[in-house]
This record gives C-alpha cells, structure tokens and sequence, in this order.
C-alpha cells in the first residue's frame, strides 16, 4: 500500500518510535527523540493537528523556542 502523506511541508514521515498512552493520558517521548527535538525536562512543545478529510492524519510537536524564533521572523518580515 502506497505511503500518502497528510500534512504539508513536512517532506517526509517514519515511524521514530512507539509510545504508551498511561491512564492519565501521559506519554513519555524516548530520549533518542527527545534528543534530536533539543528539549529537556519543563520544555514546553506546541501540539500542531494536521487533518485530511475531516480526520486527524498527523501530529507534530514543535518546541515552543522555534515557534518564537518563527514568529520574530513572521513579524520582522511584515513589519519592514
């Protein structure tokens, strides 16, 4: 079965792992993820919802230090 992919621009999806969801709805990222992310214990990681047709096709955890670094760029760019 052909790989479709859902969520623009991401160019390239692989399965990194597979976590547990607990009773409490937690999940633990694995370290070698976590590693890769640079983040550490308190970061804070906004959750982006991809959809296609209605349904949730993708997840993306972006640490909140790029979304800020983003932001700056967006409003520097539109403020020139």
């Amino acid at each position: 079965m052909p790989s479709q992919k859902c969520c623009a621009p991401v160019m390239d999806y692989k399965i990194e792992a597979i976590v547990n969801i607990d009773e409490r709805g937690q999940m633990v990222l694995p370290k070698s993820i976590r590693q890769r992310l640079d983040i550490g214990p308190g970061e804070r990681l906004a959750v982006a919802i991809g959809e296609r047709n209605g349904k949730v096709c993708c997840i993306q955890l972006i640490p909140m230090h790029e979304l800020d670094q983003k932001a700056g760029e967006i409003v520097r760019e539109v403020s020139k």
